[in-house]
């Protein structure tokens, strides 16, 4: 299932720190030659200054556990620029002392204002540099410390300030902080949005900022229905999904499919997989459209299967295969359920691909927990449905969630319209509102 592993695509759009545990991952699965993977994981870490991690991967590529004199000079430089840059910060110490003192009267606030008003901002620039250079080395803890002083102390309009956002955002998910990831995903998002971009810009910090928060997302209670409401349903968000990386309608198909609470977005979904269909397919897509497009149970079942693969393979989304396994059963169940009225067992079990008396126990448990209007007769072997209309409350919803999606659209396109006809005409005396 090499054809369809996404790695090489995501690494594209993620800090090679970041890459790190993919390329591990991937050593594991035993998916591609394991040497060529190990040279090429040194050669990444060559541009780190990770040292220990290097010498493990060298290791493991050569057998050779002596410690090359290359590798003592580097330590020993690494060092000496350590110490360096912390003589450089040596006054702004006394604020991490602070910030770090749970005793202490001051709130974060004041001391950063104190920073403000008492270091010159060259500190501020150097704290910056010892965190970078931390963060190369791999001290992740270490260097978050002066990334929360640097994006308190720095104004939104510093240059250096969005540089800081993505350092402390890949710091949070490689210490695998998730409530703290999610904080600044969505501080990261609002800035990207509303800072002046030129188009191109704003495309390429929208395709870096959505391969990164696919790993928050799956990895944060919250993060399925977010990840909805941000690939789905914000729209500058799905042109950038669309027009740089139509593979990541995978972890967006995956999310639909294990959130039982959301299936009001299947719609949507399937129409820009439609949409999409001729740049990126897989089987986890081609299930959706198999199922829901072409009503096509035997090949959705096929399908089916290779997701299973896909997914175990998948470093973004393998902890989500139980559950995506089981919701797509119960999706392949509940539509053959709105054709036929009346179904035998084992023609059920064929469909999603289990044994009779196994089927017939995963259908007694689903009718019993989900509710469904439906009872089995065991001596005939079959399941016979009821109706289950769609209550007013579901039809609300959707209908409000369509509005909602449209009304931003439109808002979006207004606004597109007025900015390109102030542009041409130099007439900017009047704000739109």
């Amino acid at each position: 299932m090499a054809k369809f592993d996404l790695t090489s695509k995501n690494c594209q759009y993620l800090d090679r720190h970041l890459t790190f545990p993919l390329l591990e991952f991937l050593l594991q699965k035993n998916l591609y030659d394991q040497t060529s993977l190990l040279k090429f994981i040194l050669e990444t870490l060559g541009k780190t200054n990770m040292l220990d991690y290097t010498n493990d991967i060298r290791q493991r590529l050569t057998q050779d556990k002596s410690l090359p004199d290359e590798m003592n000079q580097r330590r020993e430089n690494v060092l000496v620029t350590l110490k360096e840059l912390q003589t450089e910060v040596a006054p702004l110490m006394k604020c991490m002392e602070e910030l770090k003192n749970p005793d202490t009267s001051k709130d974060h606030k004041s001391v950063i204002l104190a920073v403000q008003q008492t270091l010159d901002y060259d500190i501020i620039l150097s704290a910056q540099k010892l965190a970078k250079y931390l963060y190369e080395c791999g001290y992740y803890n270490d260097s978050l410390s002066y990334l929360y002083v640097c994006m308190l102390a720095m104004e939104p309009s510093d240059k250096n300030y969005l540089g800081v956002l993505w350092g402390k955002l890949a710091v949070e998910i490689l210490t695998l902080n998730w409530p703290t990831a999610l904080e600044d995903l969505t501080r990261l998002r609002d800035f990207i949005d509303n800072y002046n971009f030129t188009p191109i810009q704003v495309l390429q910090q929208r395709a870096w900022l959505i391969h990164w928060s696919v790993l928050v997302f799956f990895n944060h209670a919250k993060g399925r229905d977010l990840i909805i409401d941000m690939f789905l349903y914000k729209p500058q968000y799905l042109n950038a999904i669309q027009t740089m990386c139509p593979h990541i309608l995978r972890y967006l198909a995956t999310a639909v499919i294990i959130n039982r609470g959301r299936r009001n977005a299947l719609k949507d979904l399937i129409k820009v997989i439609q949409q999409e269909s001729y740049t990126y397919r897989d089987p986890i897509t081609e299930f959706l459209e198999h199922l829901y497009v072409n009503f096509d149970f035997e090949a959705a079942r096929k399908k089916l299967n290779e997701c299973q693969t896909v997914i175990s393979n998948d470093f973004f989304i393998i902890g989500c295969l139980s559950e995506f396994i089981e919701n797509a059963r119960l999706m392949i169940f509940e539509t053959f359920c709105r054709i036929h009225q009346c179904i035998t067992i084992g023609m059920l079990a064929d469909k999603l691909s289990m044994k009779p008396d196994e089927a017939e126990c995963w259908i007694v448990n689903l009718i019993r927990n989900a509710r469904l209007d439906a009872k089995i007769d065991s001596k005939l072997g079959h399941v016979v449905m009821g109706t289950q209309p769609l209550s007013p409350y579901q039809q609300l919803v959707e209908k409000i969630d369509s509005l909602s999606v449209r009304s931003e659209a439109l808002t979006l396109l207004v606004e597109r319209k007025h900015k390109a006809k102030t542009q041409e005409s130099g007439e900017g005396h009047w704000k739109y509102y």
